[in-house]
């Protein structure tokens, strides 16, 4: 699992990468008006618009995968705990960064449903290994203004 999701992460920083290079080539471009020259500005642009996003996600990725980490214990029921948790919570931190950022109403919907479940997966699993749950806390996208 934690080589996937690296796998997964690294694809996604290449994509990005690759869409910075273009629009970069595409600048360089940009004195010479035309068809390139307006895709590089689009490109760009989304990409500048998406920079929030691409940050809070990576932030969130990094922080699963940190925590994912676990030094075995020799309790195996403790050990996938520690292990889910974090991961369950970056599933949360991205489902907010996309209900902050995204604009697709279906799969903001799909992320609010995501929180939950993965909140309530996270209890679960803490009350089945005796461990104590967390002080309530208002909803992560409490208190946040979520742009549409």
């Amino acid at each position: 699992m934690h080589g996937h999701h690296r796998i997964a992460f690294s694809a996604g920083i290449a994509a990005a990468s690759l869409l910075l290079g273009l629009g970069l080539a595409a600048s360089a471009h940009e004195e010479h008006p035309g068809p390139a020259a307006s895709v590089g500005s689009l490109s760009r642009s989304r990409l500048a618009d998406e920079a929030p996003f691409l940050t809070e996600n990576d932030a969130a990725m990094s922080r699963m995968m940190d925590g994912m980490a676990v030094k075995p214990t020799g309790d195996v029921d403790r050990d996938f705990v520690a292990m889910m948790v974090p991961h369950h919570q970056g599933a949360i931190d991205m489902a907010v960064a996309v209900l902050r950022h995204g604009h697709n109403e279906q799969l903001r919907r799909l992320a609010q449903e995501i929180i939950v479940t993965q909140q309530q997966e996270i209890a679960a699993m803490r009350m089945a290994v005796g461990e104590p749950l967390p002080p309530s806390t208002p909803a992560p996208t409490q208190g946040t203004r979520v742009t549409r």
